[in-house]
C-alpha cells in the first residue's frame, strides 16, 4: 500500500529543486561574480581584523612580560642567560656574598717564612690608629723547658676596624666683656670692649654648623627622613623634633647655601659641554594645584672635562621654558635623552643618548617569549649594533679627545652607516607599536643626535653621566616621598646641588658642609671671589674636607 504522505513528501522536494534549479539559472554572470566579491571581500576583511588582534595580542603579551620583568627581575641591562639574572628579593647577603673572594688584608705579621695567599688591599692610611698592646705579664715570662727568662722576638700585628656611634655635646660660646678701670676712676669715659665671635647660623637658635650639616647629610646623603634622625637623637638623649630639623633645613639651604649655588650656576653657564636630564616629584602645596599633581627636578652638569657642577632645579612642569630659562647665555653640546624639550634650546648643539637607543632594543629582546630570546632575532641584531659603538668606547677611554675623535671616524662611523641601513629596511618590516618597532622608530627619529657624538672627541656615547648624579635623588624619593611646599622642594634641590658636586669633586660632603656653614655668615656675600674661595674644588679648602680625611 503507498504511503500518501510519503509520495506527497518527495512531490514537494522535487518541486523546490526544480524552483531552485529555474533560480539559479534566471540569476545572470554579473550577479554571481558580485556575491564573489563580496565574499572575497568579506574574507579580507575577516583576515585584516585577525592580524589586528593577533598583533594586538602580542602587543600586550609584550607589556606583559616587560612589566613582570621590571617588578621582579633585575635593573642590569646585561645580556645574560635568564638563569643568571634571577635574583632573590629574600637573601640579598647570600646573593651578594663571595666565599671565593679574600678578606681585606688588616694583618700584619713581622716575620713571614713563607707566602701566603694574596689579599685585597684596604688603604687605611688616613685613618687614626689605637694601639693596643698585649704582653706576657712578668711572672709568666719562664722558658717551660728550661725555666730560664723569656725575652721579646718580635711582634704580631693584627688590625681591626672600630665604628665610634656619633656622640652629641654641647657647645659654650662664652664671650668675654672688656672695660677700662682708669677710665671709670677717672669718669672721662667707659669704653666697652667685645671679644669677637663667629656669627651663628641662626641667631637664637642652638643649631652649630655641624649639627646642620649632619642633618643635611643624613637626608640629602644618606637618605635618612627628619622622622628617622628625630629617633636616633631620641636615642642620644636629645628630644628634636623633626619640625625644627626641618626649620633649620630650609634656612641653612636658601640663606647660606643658595649663595655657593647661585654661584656655581654662573661657572656651569661658562661650559661648553653639559648634560642633562629630568625625574618627577611630588609637592604637596603647591599653590593651584592638587597635592597628586606631579612636578619635576632638572640636572645640569658638567662633562669629562674640568671640575665637575651637578645643579638641580625644581620646576612645576616639564615645559620647555625651564631649560631654556636655566640654560640662558649656554652655548655649546648638550647630553639629552631625547625629550622634545630641549629642542628649543638656541645655539645648543644636541647629543643623544646611545644607552636609551640599546636600552629598547634590550626591552624588545625581552619581551619576546623565552624560546625566541636566544635565537637569531631582529632585535638581538640592533642590540649588536649598540654593543659594538660601546666596545669601541670602553677602548677608547685613556684616549685623548683628538684621538677619541680620530678613531671614531675610522671605527665608529662605518657602524652607524650599516646601522642606519639595518634601520630603515627594518622600518618597513615591522609593527610601529610593537617593543622592536618603538626601538626602530626611536633610532630613525633621534638619528640626528645619536651620531652628534662624532663632532668632538670631548662628547660621550651615552647620557649616563646625569643618570648617576640624579639616581641619589630618585634613591631619596623613595624613602622621604614627597616635599611639603615648593619653598622645602627648591631648598632640596640646593643641598643635593652641594652634596653631589661636592662628592664629585672628592670631598666629604659632612666635613665640606660644616666648613661653608662656618665661613658663610662670616663672609661679604656679594664678593664673588671670596665665594670662588669656599667653591668644591678651590685649593683653600681645609685638608679635612677632603674624601681621604
Amino acid at each position: 500500500m503507498v504511503d500518501s504522505r510519503g509520495i506527497r513528501r518527495v512531490s514537494s522536494n522535487l518541486l523546490f529543486m526544480n524552483t531552485t534549479s529555474q533560480s539559479i539559472a534566471a540569476m545572470n554572470i554579473e550577479e554571481l561574480q558580485s556575491r564573489c566579491l563580496q565574499l572575497e571581500e568579506q574574507c579580507r576583511w575577516l583576515e585584516q581584523q585577525n592580524a589586528e588582534l593577533t598583533a594586538k595580542l602580542n602587543w600586550f603579551m609584550e607589556q606583559l612580560r616587560l612589566s613582570k620583568r621590571r617588578q621582579f627581575g633585575v635593573s642590569s641591562e646585561r645580556t645574560n642567560s635568564l638563569e643568571e639574572e634571577q635574583l632573590s628579593l629574600f637573601n640579598e647577603a647570600e646573593v651578594e656574598a663571595r666565599p671565593e673572594a679574600v678578606e681585606p688584608d688588616l694583618e700584619t705579621i713581622t716575620y713571614q717564612r713563607r707566602k701566603g695567599r694574596s689579599r685585597r688591599e684596604m688603604n687605611l692610611e688616613n685613618l687614626p690608629v689605637e694601639v693596643v698592646e698585649h704582653r706576657l705579664p712578668e711572672e709568666e715570662r719562664v722558658c717551660p723547658c728550661c725555666g730560664g727568662p723569656l725575652h721579646e722576638m718580635s711582634t704580631e700585628i693584627r688590625q681591626e676596624l672600630k665604628v665610634i656611634p656619633a656622640q652629641v655635646k654641647v657647645v659654650k660660646h662664652v664671650r668675654y666683656v672688656y672695660s677700662c678701670r682708669r677710665c671709670e676712676r677717672e669718669e672721662i669715659s667707659t669704653p666697652v670692649i667685645t671679644a669677637p665671635i663667629p656669627a651663628p647660623i641662626l641667631p637664637g637658635s642652638p643649631v652649630s654648623p655641624s649639627l646642620l650639616a649632619y642633618i643635611m647629610t643624613q637626608k640629602y646623603g644618606a637618605g635618612l627622613p627628619l622622622y628617622r634622625q628625630e629617633q636616633q637623637f631620641k636615642g642620644l638623649g636629645i628630644d628634636l623634633s623633626r619640625q625644627t630639623m626641618a626649620n633649620w633645613v630650609l634656612h641653612g639651604a636658601n640663606t647660606w647655601l643658595t649663595h655657593i649655588y647661585d654661584r656655581l650656576h654662573e661657572h656651569l653657564l661658562k661650559r661648553d659641554i653639559l648634560h642633562a636630564d629630568e625625574t618627577t616629584l611630588q609637592v604637596l602645596q603647591e599653590p593651584g594645584r592638587e597635592a597628586a599633581t606631579k612636578s619635576y627636578l632638572w640636572l645640569y652638569r658638567t662633562g669629562r672635562d674640568g671640575p665637575s657642577i651637578i645643579l638641580c632645579d625644581y620646576q612645576t612642569t616639564r615645559a620647555s621654558k625651564h631649560p631654556r630659562r636655566f640654560l640662558a647665555g649656554f652655548k655649546g653640546y648638550l647630553h639629552v635623552d631625547g625629550y622634545a624639550g630641549y629642542n628649543e634650546l638656541p645655539d645648543v648643539t644636541l647629543v643623544g643618548c646611545w644607552a636609551h637607543a640599546r636600552r629598547k632594543f634590550d626591552e624588545a629582546l625581552k619581551a619576546l617569549p623565552e624560546d625566541k630570546r636566544n635565537k637569531a632575532v631582529a632585535a638581538r641584531e640592533g642590540l649588536e649594533f649598540c654593543n659594538r659603538l660601546f666596545a669601541i668606547e670602553r677602548e677608547l677611554k685613556e684616549a685623548t679627545p683628538e684621538e677619541r675623535y680620530q678613531i671614531r671616524q675610522v671605527r665608529s662611523r662605518p657602524v652607524l652607516d650599516a646601522f642606519l641601513a639595518w634601520l630603515k629596511k627594518q622600518k618597513t618590516q615591522v609593527l610601529p607599536k610593537s617593543s622592536f618597532g618603538q626601538a626602530v622608530n626611536y633610532c630613525l627619529s633621534q638619528w640626528d643626535k645619536l651620531v652628534a657624538f662624532l663632532q668632538d672627541g670631548r662628547l660621550e656615547l651615552d647620557n649616563n653621566r646625569s643618570e648617576r648624579s640624579i639616581k641619589p635623588f630618585v634613591i631619596g624619593r623613595k624613602n622621604w616621598l614627597f616635599a611639603n611646599t615648593p619653598r622645602g622642594a627648591k631648598a632640596s634641590a640646593i643641598i643635593y646641588s652641594i652634596i653631589e658636586t661636592a662628592k664629585e669633586n672628592g670631598l666629604n660632603p659632612f666635613q665640606y658642609l660644616i666648613h661653608l656653614f662656618e665661613k658663610l655668615p662670616n663672609l661679604d656675600l656679594q664678593d664673588k671671589d671670596a665665594l670662588d674661595q669656599l667653591l668644591p674644588w678651590s685649593e683653600t679648602l681645609p685638608p679635612v674636607c677632603r674624601m681621604n680625611n
